[in-house]
C-alpha cells in the first residue's frame, strides 16, 4: 500500500492554546469537526495522538498492528487515546480529559511532560441493519485492511507542534480539517489481475453491498497454452493489496551494497521467485490472495461467523465458481491448496480440517491457536482469568502474549486487552483479540460480539468458550472429535511449521497439535517441522522459499490427479 507523503507545518500552538506553563491547572483537548471537511453529524471514534518525531504524521509513525504486537525496542509509536462520538456535529467539541483512557499512559496526566506533536484523528463509522434485526455502528474498510489511521474518507488534522507539562494544564484545540483520499487501485497487467465482486450472501447479512476481492497471478505460458487448466494455490492471510509472495514482473534496481541485510535478503527472495516464476523449470500454477475485510478486522477468517457472517458459504458457493470461471483453474478439490501464516495458518487449517475433500492440502505456518488449552498463554477451558496465571498464593505472575525469541516478555495480555479497549469499544478496535470473539462467538444482546474475557478484570466469559468449541474453531479438539470421519480424507493434506520461540507463545499450541496428530488413526501422514533454535513468528521451514513449498505442493497434486485428468499438462507448459 502505498501511502501519499504529506507536507505539513509543525505549529507553535500559542493562538490555539497550548500546555504551556502559563496554562491554567487540567487537561482539556477540544477536537472539532471543521463543517468544509464533513458537514453532516458523524458517528465513530476520535483519537488524539502524540509523538515525540516531528518529521511525521503522528499517525503515520508506523503499523499500529505491528508496534502494539511486538513492543520492539526498534519499532517507535504514537501514544493515543480515543474516545466515542455518536452524530457528532461539525463545529462541536470533543473533549479528551484526564478520564479518557489511552495507552501506554492511563491517562493524560501520567504523560511525561516534553516537546511533542500531536494529531487528531476520526475513524468514521457506518450504520449497518444487519438480516438479524441488530442494528450496530462501525467501520467499513475503504481499501486499508482496517488501518483506521490510513482509511479514505477518515478525518484528520493537520500536525501541531506542542509543549505538555501536565502538572501545568493541557489546553489544546484541534480541528479536523482534512478527508483522507482514497487509495488508489494497481493497474493490471499481463500476469497480475485484480477482481470483485458484490457478495450476495455477505450483503444479504450486513444489509448493505460487501464486496469479495482477489488478486490473480498467472502462470508463464497461460495466454500461449489456451487449452490447459491450472491448479490453484490459495495464500490465505491478512488483507493483501500486493502480490502473492511479493511477485513482480520487472525487478526493482538492487539494492545497495551497503543497504541492511534484511533489505539485501528481501530482494534476493523478489529476485528467486521472479526468476523462477518466468523459468521454463517452475511448475505452473494460478497463484490467489483472496480480500475480504470485515467491520471488524481486516480480514473474515472465511469463517461462518455470527458476527461477520456466512464467509465460508461466499467462498465456496460464490468466489470459487467466479475465479473457476473467470480463469482456467481445475474445478476439483485435488488441485486446490492453501498456504498462509499466522491469521493465514489457522485459515488454512480450518478450511482444510472443516472441508477435507474440498482442498487438496494445507500448508500451515505459525498458526493462530490451534488449541485452546494454549490460547496466548491461557488455558480458556480450565482458567477463571486471562490475565495471571493460576496457582500462586500472594503475587501471581502476568501472563503475556507476545515475546522475544530469546524469551524476553513485551506484551501482556492485560496491556494488550487495554490497547484493544482504547482502540474500539464494543469489539471494535480492529485487533485480534476482538477479532478472534468477533469471529468464533456469538452476538451479545446489543448487537456486538461477546467478548471472551472483561477487558477490564480478565474473567472469562466460559458460555463464550463453549461456543467457541461447539462451532468447530478450536481445530485440534475438532479435528480429534470428528477424525473417525475425516482423518482418511486427510491423510497427507496437513503440513504445519512453527518456530519454537514463536513470538506469540503459537507452538505451544502446535505441540498439542502433534500431540494429537503423530498418534491419530487413521494416521495423519502430513509433517510437522518446529524451527530450533531460537527461531520465532512467520518461520515457514522451505529452502529456497517459496519455490521448495511449490515444488511440494505440485507433487502433492500430481499425486492425487485421478487418471482420467492425466497428463498433467499444466506441469512446465
Amino acid at each position: 500500500m502505498k501511502l501519499r507523503t504529506f507536507a505539513f507545518a509543525l505549529i507553535a500552538c500559542t493562538a490555539l492554546g497550548t500546555a504551556a506553563s502559563a496554562a491554567a491547572p487540567g487537561i482539556a483537548v477540544n477536537i472539532r469537526v471543521d463543517p468544509k471537511a464533513h458537514p453532516e453529524p458523524v458517528t465513530g471514534r476520535v483519537f488524539l495522538m502524540i509523538s515525540r518525531n516531528h518529521d511525521k504524521e503522528p499517525r503515520l509513525m508506523t503499523s499500529y498492528t505491528y508496534a502494539y504486537y511486538f513492543n520492539d525496542p526498534a519499532v517507535t509509536y504514537a501514544p493515543l487515546y480515543g474516545k466515542d462520538v455518536t452524530d457528532l456535529k461539525a463545529g462541536e467539541p470533543v473533549v479528551i480529559d484526564a478520564k479518557t483512557v489511552g495507552y501506554p499512559f492511563k491517562s493524560l496526566k501520567d504523560f511525561p511532560p516534553g516537546d511533542y506533536s500531536v494529531q487528531a484523528v476520526l475513524n468514521v463509522y457506518t450504520k449497518f441493519a444487519r438480516a438479524d434485526g441488530h442494528v450496530i455502528y462501525a467501520h467499513a474498510d475503504r481499501g486499508e485492511g482496517q488501518q483506521f489511521h490510513l482509511s479514505p474518507g477518515n478525518l484528520v488534522s493537520e500536525p501541531q507542534r506542542v509543549t505538555l507539562d501536565p502538572k501545568h494544564g493541557i489546553h489544546l484545540d484541534l480541528k479536523l480539517t482534512r478527508t483522507l483520499p482514497a487509495i488508489p487501485t494497481p493497474a493490471d497487467t499481463k500476469y497480475v489481475k485484480r477482481v470483485s465482486f458484490t457478495s450476495k450472501l455477505i450483503s444479504k447479512f450486513w444489509g448493505q453491498d460487501m464486496r469479495f476481492g482477489a488478486i490473480v497471478v498467472l502462470p508463464k505460458g497461460y495466454d500461449e497454452h489456451p487449452d490447459v487448466h491450472y491448479p490453484v494455490v490459495f495464500h490465505q492471510g491478512h488483507w493483501m493489496e500486493g502480490e502473492p509472495f511479493g511477485f513482480v514482473e520487472e525487478l526493482p534496481p538492487a539494492p545497495a551494497a551497503d543497504a541492511s541485510p534484511r533489505a539485501q535478503k528481501h530482494y534476493a527472495q523478489v529476485k528467486a521467485l521472479h526468476d523462477a516464476w518466468l523459468s521454463d523449470s517452475m511448475p505452473r500454477f494460478i497463484l490467489v490472495s483472496l480480500q475480504h475485510p470485515t467491520p471488524y478486522y481486516d480480514d473474515s477468517y472465511l469463517a461462518n461467523s455470527a458476527n461477520n457472517g456466512p464467509w465460508e458459504d461466499a467462498l465456496m458457493q460464490e468466489m470459487l465458481p467466479f475465479l473457476e470461471a473467470k480463469f482456467r483453474i481445475i474445478p476439483n478439490g485435488y488441485a486446490r491448496v492453501m498456504f498462509g501464516g499466522s491469521t493465514g495458518g489457522w485459515i488454512s487449517a480450518a478450511l482444510q480440517i472443516h472441508r477435507p475433500n474440498d482442498f487438496g492440502g494445507a500448508w500451515v505456518f505459525c498458526p493462530d491457536p490451534v488449541d485452546f488449552r494454549e490460547f496466548v498463554n491461557v488455558d480458556l477451558y480450565a482458567d477463571s482469568e486471562a490475565f495471571t496465571a493460576p496457582g500462586y498464593e500472594w503475587t501471581a505472575p502476568e501472563r503475556f502474549m507476545s515475546r522475544s525469541v530469546k524469551g524476553q516478555p513485551r506484551v501482556s495480555v492485560r496491556d494488550f486487552s487495554r490497547v484493544s479497549a482504547v482502540l474500539g469499544s464494543h469489539g471494535r478496535s480492529g485487533e485480534f483479540f476482538d477479532m478472534w470473539s468477533a469471529v468464533y462467538g456469538p452476538v451479545g444482546s446489543d448487537g456486538y460480539p461477546k467478548l471472551v474475557w472483561d477487558y477490564a478484570t480478565g474473567k472469562i466469559d466460559h458460555s463464550v468458550v463453549e461456543y467457541w468449541r461447539s462451532h468447530g474453531f478450536d481445530l485440534r479438539e475438532y479435528a480429534e472429535r470428528n477424525w473417525k470421519t475425516i482423518g482418511k480424507s486427510l491423510a497427507g493434506k496437513l503440513h504445519f511449521s512453527t518456530g519454537d520461540m514463536d513470538n506469540f507463545y503459537l507452538n505451544l499450541a502446535m505441540y498439542r497439535m502433534q500431540d494429537f496428530l503423530v498418534s491419530a488413526d487413521p494416521p495423519y501422514g502430513g509433517s510437522i517441522k518446529f524451527g530450533r533454535p531460537m527461531i520465532g513468528h512467520e518461520f515457514y521451514g522451505y529452502d529456497p522459499w517459496p519455490m521448495a513449498m511449490l515444488d511440494d505442493m505440485a507433487a502433492q497434486i500430481e499425486h492425487n490427479t485421478p487418471p482420467s485428468a492425466l497428463p498433467v499438462a499444466w506441469r512446465y507448459k
